[in-house]
């Protein structure tokens, strides 16, 4: 789910950023930053519990899963460290700012790191679907 939403995100809504008024413009990212919260921490707070449970089963009544030494489990939560060190090292930041006021140079920064996530959760998904096949084929 956050691959798709990350894409539209970065292909559709953040380039959009210039279009809106300037004098409304933080007022929109206010709301923006509330609601795009609440569809997206929960969902990324399950991506992350479930890498959590599947990397330490036995702490959670589980047994030790054939993925959790692979190396491609291992890169897709890389993957996922990366994408949480991104979000709040470099597009929290950028978003707090431009609740403050409309920076033009902000807005395109945004959208510049935020290709950092794309790629991660694309990359992330990726490695995931090769992990689900070859686990459902063992």
């Amino acid at each position: 789910m956050m691959t798709g939403i990350i894409w539209f995100v970065q292909i559709v809504h953040y380039s959009l950023f210039r279009k809106i008024p300037r004098d409304g413009f933080t007022a929109y990212e206010r709301s923006h930053t509330v609601r795009t919260g609440w569809v997206v921490a929960p969902l990324m707070l399950v991506e992350l519990g479930s890498a959590v449970v599947l990397l330490f089963p036995r702490l959670f009544g589980g047994s030790v899963l054939p993925l959790t030494g692979d190396p491609l489990y291992l890169a897709a939560l890389g993957c996922l460290i990366l994408i949480w060190a991104s979000t709040f090292l470099l597009q929290v930041p950028l978003h707090g700012i431009l609740e403050q006021h409309p920076d033009i140079h902000s807005m395109d920064r945004l959208v510049t790191t935020n290709w950092i996530r794309t790629l991660l959760w694309t990359l992330r998904l990726g490695l995931l679907s090769v992990l689900a096949v070859g686990f459902t084929f063992h």
